[in-house]
């Protein structure tokens, strides 16, 4: 195995960190060969089949002298969907009049950042426009009613109860890295104080070590914003062949600061696991990688070896739970390859 620094916070992360997200107790042989073969950093969320993600790790690290082996992040899955619902409450509340000069603004809002510019923003999982028509609603509403909302109790409580149950379900006494939020759509959600502040008061109790948050779209912005509050220690992002060239230039700078980042989605630009009827991979996404690597390989593994190309990236995040697939994606590990004109 190959290990890179993973920015400031000094942990030494294996090239590939293993994805959990279809793991189940049942089934835990791919975790132990994954371990077994010297992956030492494994991923996790409560919404990953639904707890089953996290209680397969505690079947696995069972003892200390396991978990002190590995490095374990979980997230807080619920920060957004809190945040999103409280501005909505107040929203359902208002005038037709009003909800439509709101509606409005979120609409324009979303159009000038240029979040779903083409080749920078895919759809990786059904629901993913679903949950910026609610981030943009929100952030069209923070100059009236930020204050009844960034400033509630219950953003600071969910992220307190997610970590504790989390920590329960995965049997250890502690996460190396809380990504919060899980699924960051736009810098406004990862700027609010009660993050760092509630993160804060989480390590003083022993019960994380280094905050992150992971994003599927609007990468680039919220990578300038994690530069600028200089608190966050990794950046779990989408990030591939596809979108590369919106995040090149930022991930150096991120770098630079000591941001650990970690490249996930890498695989999802070219080949989709969830129904390809509603998340269709186009064939010249496939024709692009395969020019820049000719080798003959699986299109999933070639994505990440493309990712660990770049060396401003620590590690590439892989969705794995069969034996196959750890082992087939292992074959990139350390790998050096030229990188032909696409």
């Amino acid at each position: 195995m190959v290990y890179r620094q993973l920015g400031r916070t000094g942990l030494m992360a294996s090239e590939l960190i293993y994805g959990t997200e279809r793991n189940n107790p049942d089934n835990t042989r791919p975790v132990e060969i994954a371990f077994e073969k010297g992956i030492n950093f494994f991923d996790t969320a409560p919404a990953y089949n639904r707890g089953l993600a996290e209680a397969t790790l505690a079947k696995v690290f069972d003892t200390p002298s396991k978990r002190d082996k590995v490095f374990i992040a979980t997230k807080v899955t619920p920060f957004y969907t809190t945040r999103n619902r409280l501005y909505k409450e107040i929203f359902d509340k208002l005038p037709a009049s009003r909800q439509g000069e709101i509606q409005n603004k979120a609409n324009r809002l979303r159009m000038e950042c240029g979040i779903e510019k083409s080749e920078y923003f895919m759809v990786y999982w059904p629901g993913q426009q679903q949950q910026m028509d609610g981030a943009f609603l929100s952030n069209a509403m923070m100059d009236e009613y930020g204050k009844r909302v960034e400033n509630s109790p219950e953003l600071k409580n969910v992220i307190i109860t997610s970590v504790d149950e989390s920590l329960k379900r995965v049997g250890t006494d502690y996460f190396d890295v809380l990504h919060c939020p899980h699924a960051a759509a736009t810098s406004e959600e990862i700027s609010n104080p009660v993050i760092i502040d509630t993160f804060r008061e989480l390590k003083k109790q022993g019960k994380v070590r280094f905050l992150g948050f992971s994003t599927h779209h609007g990468m680039a912005d919220l990578l300038n914003t994690a530069i600028e509050l200089d608190y966050f220690d990794v950046v779990l992002l989408a990030y591939n062949v596809i979108n590369h060239a919106f995040l090149d230039h930022i991930l150096k700078r991120a770098k630079e600061k000591g941001i650990g980042l970690i490249a996930m989605k890498a695989a999802m630009a070219v080949a989709s696991p969830y129904d390809p009827a509603q998340v269709p991979v186009p064939e010249w996404r496939v024709s692009k990688l395969n020019r820049i690597i000719p080798e003959e390989m699986k299109l999933q593994v070639k994505a990440f070896l493309w990712a660990l190309q770049n060396q401003d990236i620590t590690a590439v995040n892989a969705g794995m739970y069969t034996e196959e697939m750890v082992l087939e994606n292992l074959s990139v590990v350390g790998r050096k390859v030229d990188l032909m004109q696409a």
